[in-house]
């Protein structure tokens, strides 16, 4: 089993339609047809959404996607409209909505690889592949790629696990020309932000996005380059062989999996609330992200 533990009751804002609430974010429509883009401080880990909530986590994804958006304007056109309020919106939604083009999304999670982690390395160890992109051999958990590789997948509903898939199944869906397009700007998007996370000594692991369509012309949306939707370790930590401390939830994962937590992740029951300390340590992994990147204070 998987999902929400408790799912929230939507906000309801006057001129707004509720259209959908995901993982982290709130989904609405204005009356103009734009969407409204919410995000929450709800988090995930093992494919359930827990019941402890990050404190800033939302105004730090959206913060910081904003800001990597203007890094990579030159590159591909972004969703956003606006980051001013919708009139009658709740107070507590400042710094964390954004208002949108409404896109034709594109069913593909776009993922660029520079190192071998996560599920690439899993695979990698039975065949020698990642997504069935031959690599050479002698390659350890944490270990930069000869080159970044772009590897799909189909998108999948909360609860359910994203499905990678050879590249040719996603030139097969969408079209040689959308799918050539997707990997070109997957790959060169990710080696600008690949360089300037370097520049701040911070290694960009991997990385997802998505895209939309707008009259013809790929648009990114959703976020970009957070620690939600990319691994970013210490460069000074690199290490491979190893797993490598990171700038994100892990800490939620290694306490949900170890013994101190008493949930059994192959069981039915949801999992239990996090200690403070463990949400505490958390939202100031989110916060030195942002710092180093940014080179801001959060506060």
């Amino acid at each position: 089993m998987s999902g929400f533990v408790t799912k929230p009751e939507p906000v309801q804002v006057p001129g707004l339609v509720h259209l959908h609430t995901g993982k982290v974010r709130d989904l609405y429509r204005a009356a103009n047809g734009d969407l409204v883009m919410v995000a929450s401080d709800r988090t995930s880990a093992f494919d359930w959404v827990l019941p402890n909530e990050i404190p800033d986590k939302g105004r730090i994804l959206t913060q910081l996607s904003l800001w990597w958006f203007e890094r990579i304007a030159d590159l591909v056109p972004n969703h956003v409209v606006s980051t001013e309020l919708p009139a009658g919106a709740p107070a507590d939604w400042k710094g964390r909505t954004l208002i949108c083009r409404s896109l034709e999304m594109v069913p593909v999670e776009c993922v660029a690889r520079g190192y071998l982690t996560g599920s690439g390395l899993v695979e990698y160890r039975d065949s020698r592949t990642v997504c069935g992109i031959a690599l050479p051999d002698g390659l350890e958990d944490g270990s930069e790629l000869p080159a970044p590789i772009y590897t799909p997948a189909l998108k999948a509903e909360v609860g359910e696990h994203d499905e990678n898939v050879p590249y040719e199944e996603t030139a097969r869906r969408l079209g040689a020309e959308l799918a050539a397009t997707l990997r070109q700007t997957t790959l060169a998007v990710y080696a600008r932000a690949r360089d300037i996370a370097r520049d701040r000594g911070i290694i960009l692991a991997d990385t997802k996005f998505e895209f939309g369509l707008l009259d013809g012309e790929l648009i990114i949306g959703d976020e970009v380059l957070t620690p939600d939707s990319s691994r970013f370790w210490p460069a000074d930590e690199w290490q491979p062989g190893q797993v490598q401390p990171s700038f994100d939830k892990q800490i939620i994962r290694n306490w949900l999996a170890s013994p101190e937590s008493g949930w059994d992740r192959t069981g039915e029951e949801p999992p239990p609330a996090l200690p403070a300390e463990i949400v505490e340590r958390t939202r100031a992994k989110y916060i030195e992200a942002y710092e180093r990147l940014t080179g801001t204070s959060w506060a």
